[in-house]
């Protein structure tokens, strides 16, 4: 699933890039900004995950960013690279590193990532350095430029002004992991076209500092996060590897228009039990100044983020004081701070149960009018698999409240007590699991554990000729100029058959088997030929009658056993690489013409947004070897993936055969 911020910057058309050194014909001011900030522009490209169908879907995607320390750490923005599993960037000179995620903001879309410099072709090399300036400073008509990599492609940067200096989501819609970045941004707008892929990348002024973080587009506006936030969000990110925000409950909206104050913000609502509750601030209490900083009257959703930011910058367990007016008469309020929570804890895949799942806050479970939050919730779930296929069956948002008689209070929990009830488990395990949906407390039996081996009832071994058949039809006969005939048309002889020793061509026409005509000249008469020819006794001799242009020829073919079924053959689900495999068929040999002993594996499923998938393989290749080692057999896959996943191997290669060609796939799973 693309962001919807990946569609907003999405276009048809590439921006006018440039490299330096520049043309002499540009403005020395505009060359001089380009060479301080271009040589640390970054192209970033990650792997990053998200709960769905019941599992962490992978996706690829690429954004931008910029080296401001020193030590190698680089800004983005998080919905380029809050998520990932994998991150690769790509200097402005070409040398392509690992990344690592130090930490990521949603609320602000800011991310911090960090190069490790010793990977670097000389690892005493000083790295580029871009510099904040003052976003504050900036003003409605000033030169910016913005600088990226649109769509993945090489650095480029592209001119314009500032438009709007008050710029947020439209009404709101913008959600990063449960989080309403309008909240706290006011976007810088600017009209320097930006594209997908230079999400992260710097807004820079004329003297070649950092104003601002490229965020979205939105017609023919980009939006930047101010580089003021973006600075303070980043040091925090780097000393601790995390932000933390103050809470009070409190919530504030524009002034309405009958309102005759000529300042403050009007708090349109009060949740229950909060620091603000507790202060007695009240639904139509007007709040003039924050802890000694006058608010404006708010007209507007674009005001509400400068009140905000003054909350949820004070630190936590402080004392905010707050004053304005209720009914129109002063009034004053302390409110102390408390630690903020994020909106939507990170999700986790649990196999054993087809979910994933993520903790309850405790602002959700007041949602919910729960007395506590002691619960795991369900994200989402995978069709077919035991939450989904219990009874009855557990949806998406329900919460698991116990496992198997034990209580789960949150995801660590679940995953604690599924671990133990499936420990050395062959096969899934009936477990007694109590959930609430809708408020109401159900009881339910979810079969937790390995997924059973389907079943592979034994086949009898039959009579087989070696050919493939279709029927002589009326039309067929008429045709052939043979009309009235009967019987089979050779459609493909298999190779190494018995068939083949006998003579047996494609095209042959098979009218008696042992003196009989075979009475086959409809189309649903297509099983005549081999039902007979299974009710012979193995290694017996079935006589023909073959017509072969205008002759007719006895044959002779003895009978040998039938290859083994497809739904026969070995499998292998891999679900944490998810794909599925299995043994070779004889059908598999002669569709590919495969050598008698060559030795390998299909891919029969390769599941979408999957390790796999991702690495490129894909159904229907033919996996040969992992790692250089040969995968002759099911048997052998087994083992090889036991090993990788064991020593957390990563990346490592399949060699597989696609079609004609052979090629290597290179797969890097986070185990």
């Amino acid at each position: 699933m693309i962001h919807p911020l990946r569609r907003f910057l999405a276009a048809t058309f590439l921006a006018a890039s440039c490299s330096t050194p520049l043309s002499a014909k540009v403005d020395p001011q505009i060359e001089a900004a380009v060479d301080a900030v271009y040589p640390a522009l970054v192209r970033i490209y990650v792997v990053s995950e998200e709960g769905g169908a019941g599992r962490m879907q992978k996706q690829r995607a690429s954004g931008s960013g910029a080296i401001i320390h020193p030590d190698g750490y680089i800004i983005t923005n998080h919905h380029v690279a809050g998520r990932a599993t994998r991150i690769v960037v790509n200097l402005a000179d070409r040398q392509e590193l690992r990344a690592t995620l130090v930490g990521t903001d949603p609320l602000a879309d800011l991310a911090v990532l960090r190069i490790d410099k010793k990977d670097l072709r000389d690892p005493n090399m000083v790295l580029p350095v871009a510099k904040f300036g003052d976003s504050s400073s900036l003003e409605v008509g000033d030169v910016v430029l913005a600088m990226g990599s649109p769509a993945g492609l090489s650095q480029s940067v592209t001119q314009g002004i500032v438009s709007n200096l008050e710029m947020i989501s439209p009404r709101g819609s913008m959600r990063l992991d449960g989080e309403s970045v309008g909240e706290l941004v006011r976007w810088i707008g600017h009209d320097a076209i930006i594209f997908g892929g230079n999400s992260g990348g710097p807004l820079v002024n004329l003297k070649g500092e950092i104003v601002g973080i490229n965020e979205v587009g939105i017609g023919s506006l980009g939006g930047a996060i101010p580089s003021n936030l973006a600075r303070k969000v980043s040091d925090e990110i780097i000393a601790t590897g995390e932000v933390k925000r103050s809470w009070t409950g409190l919530v504030v909206q524009p002034l309405l228009k009958t309102t005759k104050a000529e300042a403050g913000v009007l708090v349109s609502g009060v949740i229950e039990g909060s620091p603000a509750a507790k202060a007695a601030l009240q639904a139509g209490d007007i709040i003039t100044n924050c802890n000694g900083t006058e608010i404006p009257a708010a007209r507007a959703a674009e005001d509400i983020p400068l009140f905000n930011r003054i909350v949820l910058e004070a630190p936590i367990d402080s004392e905010i004081a707050m004053q304005g007016t209720r009914d129109g008469k002063p009034i004053s309020w302390q409110v102390k701070t408390i630690e903020r929570e994020p909106a939507q804890p990170r999700e986790q895949e649990l196999l054993s149960w087809g979910i994933t799942a993520r903790d309850l806050t405790k602002l959700a479970a007041q949602s919910l009018h729960r007395d506590d939050n002691h619960a795991a919730v369900v994200q989402s779930l995978r069709p077919g698999g035991a939450a989904a296929g219990s009874k009855p069956a557990i949806a998406a948002d329900d919460l698991i409240l116990e496992v198997g008689g034990k209580p789960v209070s949150n995801l660590d929990d679940l995953i604690r007590v599924s671990a133990e009830i499936t420990k050395d488990a062959t096969k899934p395990i009936p477990t007694l699991v109590t959930y609430e949906h809708d408020s109401r407390s159900y009881l339910t039996v979810v079969k937790i554990g390995p997924e059973p081996d389907p079943d592979k009832p034994g086949v009898a071994r039959k009579a087989w000729i070696g050919v493939d058949t279709q029927v002589i039809s009326a039309d067929l006969a008429e045709a052939l100029k043979i009309p009235g005939t009967k019987g089979m048309r050779v459609t493909q002889v298999h190779p190494g058959s018995n068939a083949e020793t006998a003579g047996l061509k494609v095209g042959d026409l098979i009218l008696k088997l042992d003196g009989s005509v075979i009475a086959a000249s409809r189309p649903e008469d297509s099983d005549v030929f081999s039902s007979a020819i299974r009710q012979y006794k193995i290694g017996t001799e079935a006589a023909l009658i073959v017509r072969r242009g205008d002759q007719e020829l006895p044959i002779t073919v003895k009978l040998a056993t039938s290859p083994e079924a497809t739904n026969e053959l070995d499998t292998h689900e891999c679900e944490p690489l998810e794909f599925s495999s299995r043994d070779i068929s004889q059908n598999d040999r002669i569709s590919e013409a495969l050598a008698d002993d060559f030795k390998g594996v299909m891919i029969t499923e390769v599941k979408n947004s999957g390790w796999a998938a991702l690495g490129g393989l894909r159904t229907g290749d033919i996996l040969m070897a992992i790692d250089g080692q040969p995968t002759d057999s099911i048997k052998t896959l087994k083992a090889q993936l036991e090993t990788l996943e064991k020593d957390q191997r990563c990346p490592f290669v399949f060699f597989v055969k696609r079609g004609l060609v052979t090629r290597y796939v290179e797969l890097e799973p986070s185990w």
